[in-house]
């Protein structure tokens, strides 16, 4: 093993520091190969400097690795956004092994009860950084942000704070006449905002829609986890209208159903919303149709209430129900969906 450039060390130097190595690899107690000992020395020395670490630097570490796998690059600024907003300036200078609960409950209390989503967000976001951070050797023992049997003994659940937003609907008696209004007009985007009430999915499932999530023969639209506000794969069965929309759009060279300005990039948020302003309707908006659906079928049908909740693909409150939970119910919602499309072409007036 090198012992070091003579400048640095003098032959008696050298001498001495190569009778001490060899008396402890011949140690008949405990003897030591000096080479893997400097080898543990410097891992130990490369460990306590990962430690050095601070919250903000492995955060930008965790973006960087998981940014190339989101699919959406909306998703990647959502992040940053929260990180740079709420958490950095609480706890982004801390060294990412002494980031404690008196760090997360610093950033998150301020916003807890008026901003509880962006709140709840950012908490899984912090604790998915502290997860990578112990697994990669950063920090050790338990993870701070943790929920269940953790921070919900600090935090009050989030569904017994949180403001409900009620957007503003189209009284379900109205929707046959404004789609019959909506046929009349030309446009992809036109096309997205019928496709959109047919279905009664969200905006941005519509919008970030791709030719391969849909099945024609089937009548399928199958949208991903990771494009899903619950996480979970979403299948939506399309009705015959819903069919003739997509069978009718012209194919481009866009992996996307409803491309925007450019055929690379999905139609952009306000553009659905422009189409129902040019229509004259200002109080309503687009998610707000999802409630016109939810308003038809438990006022004019006879479908179970989890039928209609899966068809909104909402999450389910009741933790016991949600556990029993295995099918999707979708041969239920296929006559749902079929059902509510006719509803949707029948032009009527408003009840007075």
């Amino acid at each position: 093993m090198g012992l070091g450039s003579l400048e640095a060390v003098s032959l008696a130097r050298a001498r001495e520091l190569a009778r001490g190595y060899r008396a402890m690899i011949k140690d008949p107690q405990n003897p030591i190969d000096p080479l893997v000992q400097a080898d543990d020395i410097r891992a130990k020395a490369q460990a306590e400097r990962a430690k050095q670490k601070t919250f903000s630097e492995c955060a930008e570490a965790y973006l960087d690795l998981n940014r190339s796998t989101w699919a959406n690059k909306k998703h990647a600024q959502q992040w940053e956004n929260t990180l740079k907003t709420y958490a950095y300036p609480h706890f982004g200078d801390v060294r990412i092994s002494e980031v404690e609960t008196g760090h997360i409950s610093s950033c998150l209390l301020p916003i807890w009860k008026t901003k509880t989503e962006t709140a709840t967000r950012l908490r899984g976001r912090i604790e998915k950084i502290l997860d990578w951070a112990k697994v990669s050797g950063y920090r050790n023992g338990n993870n701070p942000a943790l929920w269940k049997g953790h921070l919900d003994k600090i935090l009050p659940k989030p569904s017994k704070v949180s403001k409900v937003v009620h957007h503003p609907a189209l009284p379900y008696e109205k929707v046959g006449t404004f789609v019959e209004g909506l046929r009349s007009r030309n446009g992809t985007a036109a096309r997205a905002l019928e496709f959109t009430i047919l279905t009664a999915a969200r905006s941005g499932e519509v919008r970030g829609a791709t030719w391969d999530e849909i099945d024609l023969n089937k009548k399928l639209w199958v949208i991903p986890a990771e494009r899903m506000k619950m996480g979970r794969k979403h299948e939506v069965p399309l009705p015959d209208a819903a069919i003739s929309i997509l069978r009718a759009l012209p194919r481009t060279d866009s992996l996307y159903i409803f491309p925007g300005a450019k055929v690379s990039a999905p139609m952009s948020d306000m553009t659905l919303s422009k189409v129902i302003r040019r229509m004259g309707l200002t109080d309503i908006t687009v998610h707000g149709f999802r409630s016109s659906f939810r308003d038809w079928a438990a006022e004019t049908t006879a479908y179970p209430r989890e039928v209609c909740e899966m068809a909104l693909a909402h999450a389910i409150e009741s933790e016991t129900e949600a556990a029993y939970r295995r099918g999707n119910l979708l041969i239920k919602r296929v006559r749902l969906m079929a059902d509510w499309s006719k509803y949707c072409e029948m032009a009527q007036p408003s009840a007075s």
